[in-house]
């Protein structure tokens, strides 16, 4: 980490830092108000994440991701720009939905450019897979959305295959495929040089019935 981030966990995580070892999260106490959850898990640098909740205001965030590096960037830009409607766990994703998302509380869960693991046998390593999605959906408001983004074309099919197959869920692509990206997702720098360099991008939206 950089000495910036570093400080920003001495000044910001007591805000911004939610506990796995907390058990299950009370939304309505951890952000002082009842508004729709947006859920991310692994959001890198978080540079996207905070732009969507300063551009959502009415709605609260939290963001799941283990690398302490992002977790200090994003908890600073957040720390800056006096957000009240974001909140991080640093902690495996797994565990945060299992230990601590109440059941029927996340309006839309995101994951953006998630490790591809593009060789064969590390497949199993996925995180788009039919146990964590079974488990997501049990998370989702009815109606809640999932929000996957890749720019990984044998990983975008692998993930459709996935959510095609899940019980529960209905693709909001009109053919049954992919969808264009919504305006609330920012397009990141990552995915502007992919873009010059001729590379796609592919989104999927599924609803939970």
């Amino acid at each position: 980490m950089t000495a910036g981030q570093k400080a920003a966990f001495e000044r910001w995580w007591p805000e911004y830092g939610l506990s796995l070892f907390d058990g299950p999260l009370d939304t309505a106490d951890a952000f002082g108000r009842v508004a729709p959850l947006v859920l991310e898990i692994g959001f890198g640098m978080g540079d996207s994440l905070l732009q969507m909740a300063q551009q959502e205001p009415d709605k609260n965030f939290i963001g799941i991701e283990v690398h302490p590096p992002g977790v200090g960037r994003l908890i600073n830009g957040a720390g800056e720009a006096q957000l009240s409607n974001l909140k991080v766990y640093m902690a495996d994703a797994m565990d945060v939905l299992e230990d601590c998302i109440p059941a029927q509380s996340v309006q839309r869960l995101q994951i953006y450019f998630p490790d591809p693991w593009h060789k064969k046998k590390h497949h199993k390593r996925r995180i788009i897979q039919s146990g964590f999605i079974d488990a997501v959906h049990g998370k989702l408001e009815p109606g809640g959305v999932v929000h996957l983004a890749t720019d990984w074309e044998e990983y975008a099919h692998a993930m459709l295959e996935v959510m095609t197959e899940a019980r529960g869920f209905a693709n909001m692509a009109p053919a049954g495929g992919f969808c264009a990206r919504p305006d609330y997702r920012p397009v990141t720098k990552f995915e502007q040089r992919g873009e010059r360099l001729g590379h796609s991008v592919w989104d999927l939206l599924f609803q939970r019935c």
